[in-house]
């Protein structure tokens, strides 16, 4: 049996909905525990509306909930909340093997390298989130909002993270890494991102393809695209973005007219294939990569669906052997003989 820890209080639409997401992953996988930490009469009421197993679940009560606008740090140190008791509990009990929260990122970064811990070497921890691609497969973008300034060491790190992350939970065995810019030209792009080039062009156990373009995260060969957290976070916006432009113009457009609504219902099945495949949902949360244990950060607006998708995401890299994975790609490109020490 593999538990799990859930933040039952993180989001927007907690308790209920991370109570509904719960109750549905219990009932699609066996071999789940599920532990929910948050306010127990709350948690409890909402488990009264659902039939599961009660021998899967158990509740830790916690007081405090951290606001989105809380300080992060002071959240992690002054408040006995749910996100937190769910850390200490992560960090000090060995059987449980990751824990999905829907709550303020800041205090999931701050939390997680504060009271979990980073892998030895990780220089930072990056989200990364798996973004739908024109391939019906997913790209992963690292990072897109844990590190706003980055070294080339941490780029070249987050290119480790994502690789492991792309064979743990996409069975991807040799993925292909490129490095966020404003052209595919080996010269392009300021400083850092010349310096990141030159050394994942030399880096031993990591297929780097190039410099790509935003346009190429939906549109192009490619896995794992690095970034710094600030381009990382506006680009993954601007896909977001889009992806709902697009499906309200195809609203608006199919509702205009008696015309364009039977030709809607005649191409039901294409929308709805198309709908299905921009549904960022399907694909959980984003993993935040580089600490001790896997850890997934839900939108705080996520829906039941969402939340059940993270946990299932959760529990496959985990059984796949995530940490493992980048303890071992670490080892094998040996960035300390790599990178100068003046650029870490």
């Amino acid at each position: 049996m593999d538990k799990l820890i859930l933040d039952g209080m993180g989001g927007d639409n907690a308790p209920a909905a991370i109570v509904e997401g719960a109750v549905k992953a219990l009932k699609d996988d066996k071999n789940l525990y599920l532990i929910i930490t948050g306010r127990e009469n709350e948690i409890k009421a909402e488990l009264a509306k659902y039939k599961y197993d009660t021998s899967r679940i158990e509740i830790v009560d916690c007081p405090d909930v951290i606001g989105m606008n809380d300080s992060p740090t002071e959240a992690v140190r002054n408040k006995q909340s749910s996100l937190m008791a769910a850390y200490w509990m992560l960090k000090k009990e060995d059987d449980i093997c990751g824990l999905v929260s829907a709550g303020s990122t800041g205090a999931i970064i701050a939390g997680g390298q504060l009271i979990l811990g980073r892998i030895r070497g990780i220089k930072r921890p990056a989200l990364c989130p798996a973004i739908p691609n024109v391939n019906n497969g997913v790209t992963l973008l690292c990072d897109c909002g844990a590190n706003a300034e980055c070294k080339p060491v941490m780029l070249c790190q987050f290119a480790v993270l994502a690789s492991a992350y792309a064979q743990a939970g996409f069975n991807k065995t040799n993925p292909k890494v490129g490095l966020l810019n404003n052209g595919t030209e080996e010269h392009k792009g300021d400083p850092l991102r010349q310096e990141t080039y030159k050394y994942l062009s030399e880096m031993q156990g990591i297929n780097f393809i190039g410099n790509v373009e935003g346009r190429d995260i939906n549109y192009g060969d490619v896995d794992v695209v690095v970034a710094d957290g600030f381009a990382g976070n506006v680009a993954l916006k601007s896909i977001e973005g889009c992806a709902k432009m697009i499906l309200a113009t195809m609203k608006k457009q199919f509702t205009s007219s008696p015309a364009a609504l039977i030709g809607a219902m005649f191409m039901h099945g294409a929308i709805k294939r198309m709908k299905k495949g921009l549904d960022f949902d399907k694909y959980g949360g984003a993993l935040l990569l580089g600490l001790k244990k896997v850890v997934v950060k839900s939108h705080g607006s996520s829906k039941p669906a969402s939340i059940a998708n993270s946990i299932k995401n959760a529990l496959s890299i985990y059984r796949n052997g995530l940490i493992p994975k980048v303890e071992d790609m670490l080892a094998k490109v040996d960035l300390d003989n790599l990178i100068p020490v003046n650029n870490e």
